[in-house]
């Protein structure tokens, strides 16, 4: 069965797929009289579409439509219901992928938990497609924590860290038929002081559960994160410089004990690269019983990290949502 909810108090449920005429998110909890129309969505779903050289050649219009929850442009107080059409989609380029699982992809746990049955037309619910509902969901929790502003960025690529690279590392990645990956990181700036709840919903804990919500996130890091741990406490440690908590250094990311500090809060998001590559590769055929080489076909990304960079920052903001209206 699945469950497809988050949060306690800004409550998302989304449904639908990749390949489904329609997918949606309902969201619960959003307090009456906030402005809202479907023009508020458009900057951030800009920001998530396939547009850049490396970016899928799939295109969907990300058009929102406010079906519940809104009325003359403000929040009832009810549930939210946000639907985007899918029409871009080519189920037949899935077929293949039945008795030959494609590597480090869904086909293989998918089947193994929910059945042969399990839709995976474009990786079904499972895809990066859904994401969408998170922007649009970020939307909307951005208006809820006001007075915060992100930074959003992507600070490297394929193992290069020096921006103006990164075009030359996706084009040779291109050329191989292969992908890479990347780091995304957010600060946010304006967070108040006190958000979390030790122990099971600290502001790490409620953060780094969305983030590992979005496909393709296989790491997630507060402040000076691993890189922090190499140093002694004495030069990581963050000394006050004033009474409101300020602090002359931020490794810490603007946390203490699950408590959101003051200070800017600074997330990193490690993104793989996309499993999906024309490269030919040796994996198991179940039909064939052994190994057997794979050509996958398709539109892909070649880097994902291009447009997951609103996706992080969508997440963050919905956790910052819940945090805040747990308070």
């Amino acid at each position: 069965m699945w469950h497809n909810s988050f949060g306690s108090k800004f409550r998302l449920s989304i449904w639908g797929a990749s390949h489904t005429p329609e997918i949606g998110v309902r969201i619960e909890g959003v307090p009456q009289g906030i402005a809202l129309s479907e023009s508020d969505f458009e900057a951030d779903l800009s920001r998530r579409r396939a547009s850049a050289r490396g970016t899928t050649a799939r295109h969907e219009k990300d058009i929102p439509t406010l079906r519940t929850g809104v009325v003359d442009g403000v929040t009832t107080g009810e549930a939210i219901e946000i639907i985007f059409q899918n029409g871009d989609t080519r189920s037949s380029d899935y077929s293949q992928f039945e008795s030959h699982n494609r590597p480090s992809h869904v086909d293989f746990t998918a089947r193994a938990k929910y059945g042969t049955d399990v839709d995976l037309r474009g990786s079904g619910q499972f895809s990066g497609r859904m994401t969408v509902l998170l922007v649009a969901a970020g939307v909307v929790a951005k208006k809820i924590v006001e007075g915060c502003e992100y930074k959003t960025s992507i600070i490297e690529i394929g193992g290069e860290r020096d921006s103006s690279k990164f075009a030359d590392v996706i084009n040779s990645a291109i050329e191989d038929c292969d992908s890479v990956g990347g780091v995304v990181e957010c600060s946010v700036c304006g967070v108040a002081i006190g958000l979390g709840e030790p122990f099971f919903d600290s502001a790490e804990s409620i953060i780094a559960h969305l983030l590992f919500s979005v496909p393709a996130v296989k790491g997630v890091e507060f402040g000076s994160g691993f890189e922090g741990v190499r140093l002694r406490g004495s030069e990581r440690n963050d000394c006050f410089i004033d009474s409101n908590g300020h602090t002359a250094t931020n490794n810490e990311g603007g946390i203490n004990g699950g408590i959101t500090n003051g200070n800017d809060l600074v997330v990193r998001a490690a993104i793989k690269p996309t499993p999906s590559i024309a490269r030919e590769q040796m994996t198991y055929n179940k039909e064939l019983g052994k190994v057997a080489p794979l050509c996958i076909k398709g539109r892909h990304d070649a880097c994902i990290t291009l447009r997951a960079a609103v996706v992080v920052e969508a997440a963050i903001a919905i956790a910052l949502a819940e945090l805040k209206m747990q308070d």
